[in-house]
């Protein structure tokens, strides 16, 4: 009898640790959950085709139309909701991520989103009583999640931890929760379920939640946004994304695809700064640095009347480097074409313009950076 046991007892033990170290450490898992917004809404273009093979998504579903089966791991070509949705935060999230970490590291979402949901249906016990007063049309989605897109969540999340390290939660919600004070402790019960039923701990997965179209958009739901702002009172590890400056449609509630892209652009700055990476500088400027790509100061600065502006690229990108004024009108564009990869150099003359302060903007595939120079007569 004690052979037996201690016989089983080993296979127990090589199963587990089959397990475990089948995880790959280097492989950053990210769990995304909504309504439309996260969902993703915007047009899919040309642009958004090209994804790094490194950024990987989790189908939640099976969709034949994109050769697509439920819980497996495809390069994240958007749609990466389910079958037929648009762009979504999740999408240039991704992007950004692995932009900015080393080449040894993958990046994966699973996105399990609801459009037009409250948070309401994302309560593991409950669920079932906000389902059933919805309308067909949010049921049919919610069917596509066999019922439950909690359960769903959970589900892929378990086959995932088997792959790799659950990083980070992304929420995208609210506009059905709009002038709902309890929002933040609905979304702590979500959040904590999660962390329990997936094994995780609150120190090690911060929750980042983006606001809705903003205010300076004529946001629709924009007065939600003060509700959200509350969440980090109520989940320690929990941060809030702005939505500031990011473009929505003409219906003021969900961005299109420039806000879309901007708006993941942000998560992720967030989520690489918990990871200890810096991405973003200069507060208050257009900047988001992306590793290999670099502009420099300009020289002399200031200057009167030509300067040199150098700036690094470390891939062939499509490269814009315009000037701007102080208000923001563009006054002149040094570079719009493919480079490839390299160090350039462009002068730019400001003969006829008046002293004072104006802009360069750089533009190479996800990266952005803006700096100041002096015009001194």
């Amino acid at each position: 009898m004690k052979k037996h046991a201690r016989i089983f007892f080993l296979i127990g033990l090589f199963f587990f640790t089959t397990n475990v170290y089948s995880q790959d450490p280097d492989f950053y898992i990210f769990l995304c959950f909504g309504q439309s917004n996260m969902e993703g809404q915007g047009a899919i273009q040309a642009q958004d085709r090209t994804v790094d093979s490194r950024f990987k998504v989790m189908e939640a579903v099976t969709c034949s139309n994109l050769g697509r089966t439920m819980g497996k791991w495809y390069t994240a070509v958007p749609p990466l909701t389910r079958c037929y949705t648009g762009l979504s935060p999740a999408d240039y999230f991704g992007r950004t991520m692995v932009a900015n970490l080393p080449t040894n590291i993958k990046v994966g979402v699973i996105n399990v989103s609801v459009a037009g949901c409250a948070i309401e249906l994302y309560d593991k016990v409950n669920y079932q009583t906000y389902a059933s007063t919805q309308p067909s049309w949010m049921k049919n989605i919610i069917n596509e999640y066999g019922g439950n897109p909690y359960g769903r969540l959970v589900q892929m999340a378990k086959l995932a931890q088997q792959d790799g390290v659950i990083k980070g939660i992304l929420l995208h919600q609210g506009e059905s929760n709009i002038n709902d004070n309890a929002w933040p402790s609905k979304v702590k019960a979500v959040y904590d379920s999660l962390l329990y039923d997936l094994g995780l701990s609150a120190d090690s997965i911060p929750l980042l939640a983006g606001e809705v179209v903003n205010a300076d958009q004529g946001g629709a739901c924009a007065s939600v946004n003060s509700i959200i702002a509350k969440l980090p009172q109520t989940i320690s590890n929990s941060y809030v994304i702005s939505s500031k400056g990011c473009t929505d449609t003409t219906d003021n509630l969900h961005f299109n695809s420039a806000g879309y892209r901007e708006l993941g652009k942000r998560y992720a700055v967030k989520m690489l700064s918990l990871l200890g990476i810096e991405t973003a500088v200069a507060q208050g400027t257009e900047s988001l640095l992306i590793r290999g790509y670099e502009l420099t100061q300009n020289y002399p600065n200031p200057f009167n009347p030509a300067t040199t502006i150098s700036f690094s690229v470390p891939a062939q990108s499509f490269v814009s480097l315009k000037i701007f004024d102080a208000l923001g009108r563009e006054i002149s564009t040094l570079v719009s074409e493919q480079l490839f990869a390299g160090t350039y150099s462009r002068q730019w003359d400001a003969a006829g313009l008046p002293s004072g302060v104006y802009f360069y903007r750089l533009r190479a595939g996800l990266f952005i950076e803006t700096k100041k120079l002096v015009l001194l007569r």
